[in-house]
């Protein structure tokens, strides 16, 4: 039987919100070695009868203080590069969360700080191990999602209202869109969103109604970045 270096499996997570109309991303700064003092995504190494999902889900909670079951999660790939990590031979499964704005999280004991950092700063940050591999992998991600899926709402409260949206839109996509156009293209898509039954105080105090996430998992036709849209 032939023999395998031994190799340990940690999960690391790009977790994605919208604060202050910018798109931020949350960082741990790293309290132990290596990389000791650097920003880095928030993770660590998967327990021996631990399921992937399951430790994604506990590394969200454990190093920063955002409860479970609060937004959008979902894989988004495997990093393997030998040599990524100094201590030795570790794969990572990267995950992408999509999350409402939260207040500021909880560093938890291997993290000396944590926070949200506009992801226009991304670059002064200088991210341990291959982190802006897998960060710039999410980004991509989360934009296309945003064209095909209705997980913009995941940036959202339960209820909002179609300019609220937009501005998700807008922040992640980092450009203007129409708001006569994004209205009728939201409201008439099927699925997408969905009636809450209320109104709050829209700008100089008019009332906007307020919408929920609809059932629909896929957008057709899609929303497409103004960048992709074809004349």
């Amino acid at each position: 039987m032939a023999e395998y270096p031994p190799f340990a499996v940690t999960v690391d997570l790009v977790v994605l919100t919208v604060r202050q109309d910018a798109l931020c991303i949350l960082l741990i700064r790293r309290g132990i070695p290596p990389y000791h003092g650097r920003w880095a995504l928030p993770g660590g190494f998967v327990g021996f009868d631990e399921d992937l999902a399951d430790a994604a889900a506990r590394e969200l909670t454990e190093e920063t203080g955002v409860p479970e079951a609060v937004g959008h999660l979902e894989q988004l790939g495997t990093y393997g590069t030998p040599g990524r990590d100094p201590r030795g031979r570790v794969v990572t499964v990267a995950y992408l969360a999509l999350l409402p704005d939260l207040p500021p999280p909880v560093a938890g004991t291997d993290a000396a700080a944590a926070d949200w950092l506009p992801v226009s700063r991304i670059a002064e940050a200088q991210l341990a191990f291959d982190h802006d591999v897998i960060l710039a992998a999410g980004l991509e991600r989360a934009r296309a999602k945003l064209e095909y899926t209705p997980l913009a709402t995941a940036f959202c409260p339960p209820e909002f209202t179609i300019a609220r949206l937009r501005t998700v839109y807008e922040t992640v996509w980092s450009s203007q869109l129409d708001p006569r156009n994004f209205h009728r293209k939201v409201t008439g898509t099927p699925g997408f969103v969905e009636p809450a039954g209320r109104v709050t105080e829209g700008d100089r105090g008019r009332p906007a109604q307020l919408y929920r996430r609809g059932s629909a998992d896929l957008l057709h036709p899609p929303m497409l970045r103004p960048s992709l849209t074809r004349s």
